[in-house]
């Protein structure tokens, strides 16, 4: 700025007004110049803030998916042995030897116990809720977290549907059926029942009259055809978010 100032005096002195109409315009360009450039270089760091901060953002959503998926792997196993039984039970029923299979029965009554997918929504809610979402617009990987937690959506109904029907048969079969010996018979240890004045037999027949109610058969029979539907599900949310994984690799690299 000094050489600049020492120029333009230079040149009022010696009165060359066109020189220095030339060099007031050129002063300007180059000031101008300057400008545009600091400009560049300020939105150039912004743009470096502002991917920083979204990696941010999608490196969570890409842990909490993680751990979605570790879950849906342990529901899916859960679901599944709990499914083999209570098919094994359906086709007693048909077979008609469910005095043959009391075991089968009992274990069967696994079926009541409520399962639920809890997903880590943390890190989508987040980056929704910020600024930076806006920059993940139209991209594969919005359209691949829409269609994940679209499904999370669906999942939470089904769950939530054969949950609250389990409970109402529950809840009917308690006004229905006197469940203290078969209670006893899960929650105390043979050797204590052994003492007790109650023989093994009439535990057994409780069993056997209480897995006979429709509104326990009707569990076990919705169990067997409802869980692999669940497990598909399950098993498509999880194909879902091994793709936001991989995309969000994609992304965070560029």
């Amino acid at each position: 700025m000094k050489l600049f100032r020492r120029i333009r005096h230079k040149l009022m002195l010696e009165n060359k007004n066109t020189q220095y109409l030339k060099y007031a315009i050129g002063e300007i360009v180059l000031v101008v110049i300057g400008i545009l450039i600091a400009l560049q270089i300020n939105n150039w760091n912004q743009s470096i803030k502002d991917k920083r901060s979204l990696n941010e953002y999608l490196i969570k959503i890409q842990s909490h998916t993680t751990e979605d998926i570790e879950q849906l792997e342990e529901l899916s196993k859960g679901r599944k042995q709990i499914s083999d039984i209570c098919k094994k039970a359906r086709n007693s029923i048909l077979d008609k030897t469910e005095n043959e299979n009391l075991f089968l029965f009992m274990i069967s009554g696994a079926a009541f116990v409520d399962f639920y997918f809890k997903p880590n929504s943390g890190g989508y809610e987040s980056l929704k809720n910020s600024e930076y979402y806006g920059k993940i617009n139209n991209t594969k990987l919005d359209s691949l977290l829409a269609k994940y937690y679209g499904l999370i959506d669906v999942v939470a109904e089904n769950e939530k549907s054969y949950n609250q029907y389990t409970v109402h048969q529950e809840n009917y079969l308690d006004t229905q059926f006197d469940r203290s010996l078969i209670l006893a018979s899960a929650f105390i240890s043979r050797d204590s029942l052994a003492t007790m004045a109650t023989p093994q037999s009439e535990y057994d027949q409780a069993f056997v009259e209480y897995t006979a109610k429709p509104g326990y058969r009707n569990v076990i029979n919705l169990a067997a055809w409802q869980f692999d539907t669940m497990i598909d599900q399950y098993d498509e949310l999880t194909d879902l978010g091994l793709l936001i994984i991989e995309e969000i690799d994609v992304t965070t690299s560029d």
